[in-house]
């Protein structure tokens, strides 16, 4: 299989795992095209998530991705889809509920600001301001532009690690 072959399988994979809703699937493009960098030294494990997220691909389906493993840095994508996952299996599972990894992903998303670019109206020079505004934290201290946005919060979200934005976020909506 060539590489593109494996890189464009790998990509539906993962969309199908965590969105699956097609209206946005130029923007998981888009997110999948951008290196995810960090200003908070902790933020390096959500890296570890989305690298994860292709060893879960290579168990699911038996190709191998060591091509991308050396070669390619996480994604922000990756990294938003290896936090939903997670999210869902370390602190939400709920087997009355289902797998609801795809709502903490849309969460992510919503948070960003990119509810409405959908495919009819994607706009690649809006997403890249965004994605390179939440990756320089500068977004409201509430988390709002940022992946998680927390109603009355009373820290500064911008200050912590992203791991515990999304506990802060889950304790507000429990």
């Amino acid at each position: 299989m060539s590489r593109d072959s494996l890189e464009n399988l790998y990509f539906e994979w993962l969309f199908g795992l965590v969105c699956g809703d097609m209206r946005y699937k130029k923007l998981c493009m888009a997110l999948h095209r951008i290196a995810f960098t960090y200003t908070n030294h902790f933020d390096k494990n959500r890296t570890g998530d989305g690298i994860d997220c292709r060893y879960r691909f290579e168990n699911a389906t038996d190709e191998s991705l060591i091509i991308l493993l050396k070669e390619k840095p996480c994604s922000v994508f990756e990294m938003m889809a290896g936090l939903a996952i997670r999210c869902e299996e370390q602190i939400m599972a709920d087997p009355e509920a289902g797998d609801r990894t795809k709502v903490w992903f849309l969460e992510m998303v919503e948070s960003l600001g990119f509810t409405g670019m959908d495919n009819l109206h994607f706009d690649r020079t809006y997403v890249e301001k965004i994605v390179g505004k939440f990756l320089n934290r500068d977004y409201s201290p509430s988390g709002k532009g940022g992946l998680f946005t927390v109603r009355n919060c009373k820290i500064d979200m911008r200050n912590v690690e992203i791991w515990y934005q999304m506990c802060y976020y889950l304790d507000s909506i429990l």
